[in-house]
């Protein structure tokens, strides 16, 4: 085993650790990585401010 065979846990902008389990590709934990980082992202005002429009009855 070299070192290569180490897995690491990769951190995501949550804190929250993923590694690569033993039956997935080491490449699962940054997809789990970028997720995280999309859905931590904040919503845009342009987009709030329509669901505001859509939750209140406005446009019918």
């Amino acid at each position: 085993m070299g070192s290569s065979d180490h897995k690491q846990p990769v951190t995501g902008s949550s804190g929250r650790a993923h590694t690569a389990r033993p039956d997935e590709p080491q490449w699962t934990a940054g997809l789990k990585r970028l997720y995280d980082s999309v859905v931590e992202e904040p919503l845009p005002d342009s987009f709030r401010d329509l669901l505001s429009k859509l939750d209140s009855g406005e446009g019918k």
